[in-house]
């Protein structure tokens, strides 16, 4: 067997189990699994519950270098030690040939641990994905400052960055510095079983709003620029919004107080192509975003999205797309909820064509394009 054919070691390592994260390395242990390589991870065991529970039970016999869970706290703590030490000692025993880490505290581990291999002239590839992560820090402050002189510390031990996004390139370009080492943009995916139209609820609404409900997301704008589309149409309109999150009663007291509570059900999480039948169109109208999951995963089931222009999302629906609308600004988040309404072509003229959105958005093509960095970075592991 050839190197470039030879099953690769991979371990994920990552802070909390929930969230997009979670999501990510989800996607490429299953697809990385089915194509033969051994797969591990190691991550916080305080974080997470039932749900989380459920998906690790879900992939655990795909986990074939296993799953390690140990105390990781979100901020800088003298436990890090601790747990730095038990990683290096179990992860030196399953002989990696990738580490790839998610998140800033992720990152640390795979790299520092990557690091003290090779001192063992044990050659391992080192790979960091920011996923957010440090980069919400503010460089005007002194904890910004650390936390982000440690990013551009870390790069010299760093074999490849991965950023979701061109956006979130550029961002850590412009809060840590121009990139030293090689970087890579592999856009996230969601599974070929995700592909495809949702049959629609018998009642289902015009509008759905799914996601945390806190004013990061903007549900707020959500509610406000629902009630600007009903008195521009002039005629009740029906939406559903699907979440939980601190803010919920103030929501809630928000929609009673416009009159709108009739015509806006709110529901608890539930998974996305569930609520996807549940109203025609989805509403994404987040105040700030990295490259959210959520409008890749309604365009794979072929619902028109509306969403404002954060983030990398102009990079999904496209830069000049007519379905982006202004953060932040419920008149202009209206604007587009009209067009969608009144216009019978809107979908056709401003989605992305299926095929063409899912050569670039599956999990099989973000797998491949991540194997494949692997393979040239792996493909240089073993000893000294």
């Amino acid at each position: 067997m050839t190197p470039a054919e030879r099953p690769l070691r991979i371990i994920h390592c990552f802070r909390s189990p929930v969230g997009g994260i979670f999501r990510h390395v989800r996607d490429l242990v299953e697809e990385h699994r089915a194509a033969g390589h051994e797969v591990g991870i190691l991550c916080d065991s305080s974080t997470g519950g039932a749900h989380e529970e459920r998906l690790f039970e879900a992939i655990r016999p795909l986990l074939s270098l296993g799953l390690i869970r140990i105390p990781i706290r979100r901020s800088v703590a003298p436990s890090d030690i601790s747990a730095l030490y038990k990683s290096y000692m179990h992860i030196k025993s399953l002989q990696p040939d990738v580490l790839h880490g998610h998140g800033a505290k992720g990152g640390v581990l795979a790299r520092l641990i990557g690091s003290a291999l090779r001192v063992n002239r044990y050659r391992v590839a080192r790979l960091y994905s920011p996923h957010g992560g440090s980069l919400h820090y503010d460089r005007s402050k002194l904890s910004g400052r650390l936390v982000l002189g440690l990013e551009r510390f870390q790069e010299r031990f760093t074999d490849s960055l991965v950023f979701v996004c061109e956006f979130e390139r550029r961002a850590y370009e412009a809060k840590v510095g121009p990139i030293s080492t090689r970087a890579q943009v592999i856009y996230n995916g969601v599974r070929d079983s995700e592909f495809g139209p949702v049959t629609p609820a018998e009642d289902y609404a015009d509008f759905l709003y799914i996601g945390m409900l806190r004013d990061l997301k903007g549900p707020d704008k959500f509610i406000d620029a629902f009630g600007r589309t009903e008195r521009a149409i002039g005629r009740p309109l029906s939406a559903v919004m699907v979440g939980d999150g601190p803010d919920r009663d103030r929501y809630f007291r928000m929609m009673a107080e416009r009159g709108l509570g009739r015509r806006i059900r709110m529901l608890e999480a539930m998974p996305a192509r569930q609520a996807f039948a549940l109203a025609r169109n989805v509403v994404v109208p987040s105040r700030a975003e990295a490259m959210p999951y959520i409008v890749i995963e309604a365009l794979a089931a072929q619902k028109p999205v509306i969403a404002t222009r954060v983030g990398g999302i102009p990079e999904i629906l496209g830069s000049e797309s007519a379905a982006l609308a202004t953060p932040g600004d419920a008149a202009d988040l209206a604007h587009v909820m009209v067009d969608v309404m009144t216009n019978p072509t809107w979908r056709d003229d401003v989605m992305p064509a299926p095929d063409a959105f899912k050569a670039v958005f599956s999990a099989s093509t973000m797998a491949g394009q991540m194997l494949a960095l692997y393979r040239e970075l792996g493909g240089r592991t073993g000893n000294l």
